[in-house]
């Protein structure tokens, strides 16, 4: 019984506020946990919430640039002209001004919950990479090992490495190494920061399909931008029958799936995310929803939706590193095809 009250302690934030209170309203919960926000909801202290207010950067066409914090707008209030956008209005959960009676979306730059989340999963990114770092500067390898952080770093690294990157990318890999290690451990990092349900995790990074586009974007600069001649010769006119390249339609084919790889590169990892964290939200809300059948009800209930949530939680973390293992091997086998030489130049 201790324990199920502990686990309840740590599943408790992801209920809203108005959730615990009465009905659960499952749209507010579950879309309100997955989307971005201007503020950071922590816990709530005496049915008070705790909320880390971000600061918000808007420019309008009329007044200018205005910063102010998000605590102004919280509550569905108006503040220097700007409010958020409410449900069933243009840019819904948005921030936006009325100018002559419309509602126009201003120029925004804010630091959202994902901006921050994103910026504090880099910062551990980055510090993982310095620690092992530091511990390679202070001893020799030939005649350490290293332990802790530094050793679960370099297994990782050579495994990623050697059985991803070497054997998919080519003799090449090294120059590819940097770019497929760092998206890697990004979205390792931020897959398993965001099943954290409190601060500072809890930011659905990886969940946000303009995320896995940026990262999408850049494997698609790197097979295009470093792909050789061959790459380009298969792409804009392949060793297919003439009438084929002449209509033209396998080159059609071929610059279509230029731009699939990197299509499903973002979905598959944004989908895969999103629905994990859907499945470990439905899977909590149980013991709320089921508040109202009674003591038995809900205990039974309960204990098995923290079972099964406990459980879920422990597959998200494998699915974290699946994730990222996926993305990096499918981003080193499509630059890996951008660097492969015709028989002739094998031979020579």
């Amino acid at each position: 019984m201790k324990a199920l009250k502990i686990i309840l302690a740590l599943l408790l934030p992801l209920l809203p506020l108005t959730a615990r209170a009465q009905e659960l309203d499952m749209q507010e919960y579950f879309f309100g946990h997955v989307s971005d926000a201007y503020d950071w909801h922590i816990t709530t202290v005496n049915g008070e919430p705790v909320s880390i207010y971000l600061p918000v950067i808007v420019h309008s066409k009329t007044s200018g640039w205005h910063v102010f914090s998000s605590r102004h707008i919280a509550e569905g209030e108006t503040w220097q002209g700007f409010r958020l956008a409410r449900e069933g209005e243009p840019h819904s959960g948005k921030l936006v001004e009325e100018v002559g009676g419309e509602i126009v979306k201003p120029l925004d730059i804010s630091i959202t919950k994902n901006v921050l989340g994103l910026a504090i999963n880099s910062l551990v990114v980055l510090l993982l990479v310095l620690c092992c770092a530091r511990w390679y500067r202070r001893h020799d390898v030939l005649k350490e090992t290293p332990k802790g952080i530094p050793g679960i770093m370099e297994m990782l690294v050579m495994m990623v490495e050697k059985d991803i990157i070497r054997d998919c990318v080519g003799p090449d890999y090294k120059r590819y190494s940097p770019y497929l290690l760092t998206a890697f451990f990004f979205i390792f990092i931020n897959n398993l920061m965001g099943i954290i349900p409190f601060f500072p995790g809890g930011a659905n990074i990886t969940g946000n399909i303009t995320i896995t586009l940026v990262l999408a974007m850049c494997t698609f600069l790197a097979v295009n931008l470093f792909g050789n001649k061959h790459y380009w010769k298969e792409i804009l006119w392949p060793d297919v029958p003439v009438f084929l390249k002449a209509i033209p339609l396998m080159p059609v084919i071929e610059i279509i799936g230029m731009f699939t790889k990197p299509f499903s590169l973002m979905v598959r990892l944004f989908a895969n995310i999103l629905a994990g964290h859907f499945m470990l939200l439905g899977t909590v809300s149980v013991v709320f929803l089921t508040a109202k059948l009674g003591a038995g009800m809900n205990a039974g209930l309960s204990a098995i939706a923290v079972f099964f949530g406990v459980f879920m939680d422990v597959l998200e973390c494998l699915v974290a590193f699946i994730q990222a293992y996926v993305f990096t091997m499918l981003s080193s086998v499509f630059i890996g095809l951008s660097r492969q030489h015709s028989e002739a130049e094998k031979q020579s």
